[in-house]
């Protein structure tokens, strides 16, 4: 049941100005690539951008508003424990080789496609991603055309495939820890079945579509040399698998305890990090050297991520409790579930999916609670699921966060480290707008018809 709690404090505002750092990060982030693309290919350079950027407001946050300190000491954590998550996983995957003859046709394509749209909500995205995408880029390297491959991959795999548990993706994980029971995800399957159908399909025939124009380019086909060669498929370093399921059972087993337990966020995103840790060190210890190469395994796509990423998870705490406070006092109002639907997804595809899921959720909890006459507590957000509209609220909400984290390279964790990857391979990728503008022409649309289907 909801917990009843008299209302909570009023924010301190956060003023416009310390906004415009994050936005400035966002625009290097697009603009960069364009303008200046081999001085933005150093991770030193991405670092220095992080840090002219970033610095300013870690030090407004240590001597301006009460609470800001705190405020910056939890970002600190969550990114430590965002980037213990990106680089087991990174380290994990990079030790599982799949050894044989695997051709980049569109049927293979869409199958290893829908086959990481199924397990992304049992490894998480960032699992199922850092596993299939070197196989997929491997079984397509005789192709010249294959940006499109990398942009559906993440948009199926590291971000609309992992609906169905808290295992999924972070912001699920999230509400998991407030309260929301672990099996109901498992009921938005119609939202996740509709939207990773129609992807799967557009892919496909765009897939078809690439290849034939290439096919007429250069007579011959380009998979027939990757065909004549039949080697049996084989996975070797499957040892990895054990550290993969560690890696899982880590955010499970914390995650429970964190919640039965009333364990602090600090206590919380250590032990993540420690267990986490403890499998990517293991893993570089059991894995032969040779796997790696055979991956192609190199540090420069995690320190990329890691760089970029403590710059956005430093300026943008200002954003989100400048966020927090238009929500409170009743400058943003939401009523409807696809109103809760757009807004959470809006500004997931440009700030971290995960805490834009806690303040919708949390607002879902507050316009169901008025409702009713209590008020759903933001440590409780399970509370929703018993209020006349709150499921809907909460199914809107979720959706929007992991479906539209898919929208941009920032939207959620594993989209960069993907691209990066593909960059790695040669594939040349689109731009920070390019890639929105592949989310509005394939992604919009479905969502659209998302929002009539289950929203309305």
């Amino acid at each position: 049941m909801p917990v009843l709690s008299a209302a909570a404090p009023a924010l301190e505002p956060v003023p416009w100005l310390a906004v415009a750092p994050f936005v400035l990060l966002l625009l290097s982030i697009a603009v960069l690539p364009l303008v200046a693309h081999h001085w933005w290919e150093s991770n030193r350079n991405r670092g220095l951008v992080s840090a002219v950027l970033g610095v300013p407001v870690a030090a407004w946050l240590l001597l301006g508003p009460a609470g800001g300190a705190g405020w910056l000491a939890d970002a600190g954590l969550e990114y430590a424990a965002f980037l213990a998550l990106l680089g087991s996983l990174f380290v994990v995957s990079g030790g599982v080789h799949l050894r044989g003859s695997l051709a980049g046709t569109p049927i293979v394509n869409t199958a290893v496609l829908g086959f990481g749209a199924l397990i992304a909500s049992f490894v998480g995205t960032t699992g199922a991603s850092m596993l299939l995408i070197r196989p997929l880029l491997r079984a397509n390297a005789s192709r010249r055309r294959r940006a499109h491959l990398v942009v559906f991959f993440i948009f199926v795999v590291s971000n609309c495939g992992g609906l169905l548990t808290p295992l999924g993706d972070p912001p699920l994980f999230l509400g998991f820890l407030r309260g929301v029971p672990f099996g109901w995800t498992l009921s938005l399957w119609g939202p996740w079945l509709l939207v990773n159908t129609a992807l799967l399909i557009v892919f496909h025939f765009l897939d078809e579509a690439v290849l034939d124009r290439e096919e007429r380019e250069r007579p011959g086909s380009q998979l027939e040399e990757v065909q004549k060669v039949r080697e049996p498929l084989r996975l070797e370093g499957g040892h990895n698998v054990l550290f993969l399921a560690g890696v899982v059972a880590t955010n499970v087993g914390v995650g429970w305890a964190s919640r039965e337990g009333g364990w602090s966020h600090a206590v919380r995103d250590l032990c993540l990090v420690a267990g986490m840790a403890t499998m990517a060190v293991l893993s570089l210890l059991t894995t032969p050297r040779r796997l790696r190469e055979a991956n192609r395994f190199a540090w420069a796509p995690i320190v990329e991520v890691a760089v970029v990423f403590a710059g956005i998870f430093v300026t943008m705490v200002p954003a989100m409790k400048l966020l927090d406070g238009l929500v409170a006092d009743g400058t943003i109002e939401l009523r409807e579930p696809w109103q809760f639907f757009w807004a959470t997804g809006g500004l997931s595809a440009f700030l971290d999916n995960a805490p834009t899921y806690v303040t919708f959720a949390t607002v879902a909890g507050g316009v169901a609670g008025k409702a009713a006459g209590v008020h759903v507590e933001p440590t409780a957000l399970g509370g929703l699921l018993a209020l006349p509209g709150g499921e809907g609220l909460l199914a809107a909400v979720s959706c929007g966060a992991v479906f539209m984290g898919a929208a941009t390279y920032i939207g959620n964790g594993p989209n960069f480290m993907v691209k990066a990857i593909a960059e790695q391979s040669g594939v040349r990728m689109p731009s920070f707008f390019g890639f929105l503008g592949w989310s509005v022409a394939v992604l919009v649309p479905i969502l659209v018809a998302v929002t009539f289907v289950f929203f309305r």
